[in-house]
């Protein structure tokens, strides 16, 4: 049989489970089970969905909601999702111009496939969530990263972001808080990125999935600070309301002359094309969405006693350095390779293959911001981070 398979579809990429591969292979070879500190997925450890949720899903599916949804998603979702940006961001949004994706990666999936065509730039923080490289790569666009400062907690350099903006150049895109650092931006960089966004006269695409999961300062969303400058934002019940398996995200459009109408239609016509999302899962959805968020204080205090652990453990490591993650769940430490290993992949798959220990590359999020690093993340129960932590160390103590 003859295939000719695209070059686009060929070469992606995906480094958080690409590194899965060589898990699995590890796992045949040796008899033993990896450590798995790569993936953002609270309930591969001990996290639980909120049994109102479970509860809402069940009821959902018995009442009968296992047909077709609209296309751009379950009215009532919407609504639902709009009044929890009003009540916990405090920002206003249109339910009528919300459409409902497949998480947050079918959301950049078809905002890619909207504004990026063959040599169009979008500008990603340097490191970066992969989707948005590989999305913009796959539809013959160029990421172009701007630079965040590791010694300032990874905020962004606005002075690099400016200077990377060309006539090519179709957006800025600005994680907040951060995947994979950790990060969440201060307000005066978020008003400069404003400012620039506004002078070029380029939308702010502003992804905010772990807007509720932040340790002391809140996460400040963009729509509030944006004026006139357009925004498509994207959120979800993944994260915050751990229940990443149900696949249920959101984008929405904010501006205040109807410039991003054709951006929305041009979504919403991909969305079509994919005919809906799980119904059941969105009608769920709408009891996480109104919520009064009551799981996040427990959330958030055994998260923190896991963030502190794993910051500790690796500053304490040799060659291995880290700064304190502000929100989420992620941790980027830096490696001092030396001339023990030509790059961060290589670490990680040596790593791997002597300690079972499953990190990422962080090059996956960036081959000039990200190289040098690796993503962990700090899900675990704190005796499986003190483990993977225990044979880090043993590692870095024989190179």
């Amino acid at each position: 049989m003859k295939l000719n398979i695209t070059a686009r579809a060929a070469n992606l990429q995906y480094a958080i489970r690409d590194i899965v591969v060589l898990a699995k292979q590890y796992e045949k070879q040796t008899g033993k089970k990896p450590l798995y500190l790569n993936i953002g997925d609270p309930i591969a450890y001990d996290w639980k969905t909120p049994q109102f949720m479970v509860d809402a899903l069940c009821k959902a599916a018995q009442d009968g909601w296992n047909g077709y949804s609209p296309s751009d998603g379950e009215p009532e979702l919407k609504r639902a999702a709009a009044e929890k940006e009003k009540r916990v961001n405090g920002i206003d949004v249109d339910p009528n111009r919300i459409i409902v994706t497949a998480g947050v990666s079918e959301a950049i999936q078809f905002l890619t496939g909207a504004l990026v065509s063959d040599g169009a730039e979008l500008l990603v923080p340097g490191p970066s969530y992969p989707p948005y490289i590989s999305y913009v790569k796959f539809f013959g666009g160029k990421p172009v990263a701007y630079r965040t400062v590791e010694e300032e907690d990874w905020n962004p350099d606005t002075d690099d972001l400016r200077k990377k903006i060309t006539d090519k150049t179709v957006g800025i895109l600005v994680i907040n808080p951060n995947n994979p650092t950790g990060s969440v931006y201060n307000e005066k960089t978020l008003k400069e990125i404003v400012d620039i966004a506004g002078e070029h006269g380029l939308p702010l695409i502003s992804d905010e999935i772990y807007d509720q999961l932040t340790y002391d300062e809140p996460q400040i969303p963009m729509v509030r600070i944006s004026g006139d400058v357009p925004v498509v934002g994207f959120n979800g019940v993944s994260k915050v309301y751990l229940a990443p398996g149900w696949r249920v995200g959101y984008a929405y459009f904010h501006d205040s002359n109807g410039e991003l109408e054709p951006l929305y239609d041009a979504m919403v016509r991909q969305a079509r094309v994919r005919i809906c999302l799980n119904a059941t899962a969105q009608i769920a959805s709408i009891a996480a969405l109104r919520s009064d968020g009551r799981h996040l204080k427990g959330t958030m205090r055994k998260m923190r006693a896991r963030r502190d652990l794993i910051y500790k453990r690796l500053n304490e490591i040799d060659s291995i350095s880290t700064r304190l993650p502000e929100a989420a769940f992620y941790i980027m430490p830096k490696i001092e390779l030396r001339e023990r290993w030509p790059n961060d992949t290589e670490f990680v798959k040596d790593v791997l293959k002597e300690t079972g220990v499953v990190f990422v590359p962080g090059s996956g999020f960036g081959a000039e911001h990200g190289a040098g690093h690796f993503r962990s993340v700090f899900l675990p129960p704190k005796d499986m981070i003190d483990e993977a932590m225990d044979r880090l160390e043993g590692f870095m103590a024989k190179r």
